[in-house]
């Protein structure tokens, strides 16, 4: 049996979507937040001729490269010439070993100064808070310590989590697979230390500063404390076996345990209340109180309205330098070149154009549908999708998206996220609809309000909601807003002292 082969040549009408480079650059561009697009347009302009921004005024150049209204090299040179030949040679007149005792006798530079113009520059006064990292690897560097537990305590260091506490759970590979946790011999087998010493030099670091770090539990670093600070065995009892009741406030539990006075008890705990849970709760990897949050948009009311305004303080206007283009344009060899680098400064122009004219526009779409919330405040943010703003604006869903990711507006109440305004929707008794975010503002208030003595339980705030607010919302929505909010369970809020 033969089998032919033969070409045909088909015509076939298809669709696709092809990302130009235009493109991708317009979709980047557009979920950059504002300190990583003004970073973008730095790296532009350092690598881009023949963009300019309105920092900085173009200088005419020549087909030298030398800026136009420069002197010529050969002026210069001469003049260099003409300077050093002016200027007599008293090197050789110079006693230097009198010159250094005179200036070894002289008063110190900084009880001579006189004005603001002789201090040093503000930068070198500046300071910030350590690192939790630093804090410790500080103490290290004081202790005496041999090579192997320096090592050891440089890797127990390296493995604390954002609360001070010692990390050894395993993590994933690359495929998902879960990894085998480590235990402290691991470590110490990696950095050479006897597995005898390992606890011990643990033990020395958890009293470095703050006392209980590197703890592998909460039972661990309160212990640590209590050592240090003198606890009696009462104290330590409860810490290493009651703990639970603790939590539970289940005091009676503890008495009946230990067969103590129930003041005994209560004693005991107060005292262990003191103790700091979190060892890390003083120290950060990012120092908050240097951070500043710049909004890409102003929203200010003007009688009536609400007008929207792009921040444009800190942001470069960016345009074509047109002298070096036709100037360049007149060389064969750099026409090419420099036809490109036209290219992508225009497409990088008009997509940050693009991009602010669309932030405006989405916002203009958040204001008019958020108008209560910028005159009354949070408690009447409306229910808002993405969605309610793309049919609004035309624009697709992940366009809205990328928009609302890193950008913040200054509004009447403050600084939101655009991303803060959409919420998902709970139902009211006979009203409209009320946002998820301004429920979770009635349970804040509600629990600030509550009487100490006899917390409100997550049924209790339910019943108060719909009773209060007309608000119908689930128990299990309740425990998961107060969650969300940092709030603690009825139980672990009640206070017993």
């Amino acid at each position: 049996m033969a089998f032919g082969m033969e070409m045909r040549l088909q015509a076939r009408l298809s669709q696709q979507l092809v990302m130009t480079p235009q493109l991708v650059q317009a979709i980047r561009l557009l979920q950059l937040s504002r300190l990583e697009l003004v970073d973008e347009v730095r790296k532009e302009l350092d690598g881009n001729p023949v963009l300019a921004d309105d920092r900085v005024e173009p200088k005419d150049i020549d087909e030298s490269g030398r800026p136009a209204d420069a002197p010529p090299e050969s002026a210069l040179q001469s003049r260099a010439e003409t300077e050093r030949a002016r200027e007599p040679d008293t090197t050789q007149d110079i006693d230097w070993a009198s010159y250094l005792e005179n200036q070894q006798l002289r008063q110190p530079v900084g009880a001579s100064r006189s004005g603001f113009e002789d201090l040093p520059p503000i930068e070198q006064n500046l300071t910030r808070p350590s690192s939790l990292r630093e804090h410790l690897l500080w103490q290290l560097q004081m202790g005496d310590f041999m090579d192997s537990e320096r090592n050891f305590a440089l890797l127990v260091i390296g493995n604390l989590d954002d609360k001070g506490y010692l990390d050894l759970a395993g993590g994933e590979n690359r495929d998902g697979e879960k990894l085998p946790d480590l235990t402290i011999d691991d470590l110490a087998t990696e950095a050479g230390l006897d597995l005898d010493d390992a606890e011990e030099v643990l033990r020395m670091i958890q009293r470095f500063d703050p006392v209980g770090v590197a703890a592998r539990s909460l039972q661990e670093c309160l212990l640590v404390q209590a050592e240090v600070i003198g606890f009696d065995d009462i104290e330590k009892t409860i810490i290493c076996n009651h703990l639970h009741d603790v939590e539970r406030r289940n005091l009676n539990a503890i008495a009946k345990a230990l067969e103590i006075p129930l003041e005994d008890v209560i004693d005991a705990v107060q005292e262990i209340q003191k103790l700091e849970s979190v060892p890390a709760r003083n120290f950060s990897e990012v120092d908050e109180r240097t951070i500043a949050i710049t909004p890409d948009v102003f929203v200010i009311k003007d009688g009536d309205r609400f007008l929207v305004t792009d921040n444009d303080r800190g942001m470069q206007r960016l345009y074509i330098n047109e002298t070096l283009v036709q100037r360049m344009l007149r060389d064969p060899k750099a026409k090419e070149f420099i036809s490109e680098k036209l290219r992508s400064a225009q497409w990088l122009i008009r997509a940050i154009e693009q991009r602010r004219r669309t932030i405006i526009k989405v916002t203009e779409s958040i204001v008019e549908k958020q108008r209560e919330f910028l005159e009354k405040g949070v408690a009447y943010l409306k229910p808002m999708i993405l969605r309610d703003v793309a049919d609004s604006v035309g624009m697709h869903e992940s366009t809205i998206s990328r928009v609302t990711s890193n950008k913040y507006v200054h509004t009447p109440q403050g600084l939101f996220e655009l991303k803060y305004f959409f919420n998902s929707s709970i139902a009211r008794d006979g009203e409209e609809d009320i946002a998820s975010e301004s429920v979770k503002q009635a349970i804040k208030a509600l629990c600030s309000t509550e009487d100490k003595g006899k917390p409100l339980s997550d049924q209790a705030i339910v019943k108060k909601l719909k009773d209060d607010q007309g608000i119908k919302i689930a128990r299990r929505t309740v425990a998961k807003y107060r969650e969300m909010l940092g709030i603690l369970s009825s139980a672990k809020r009640k206070k017993l002292f």
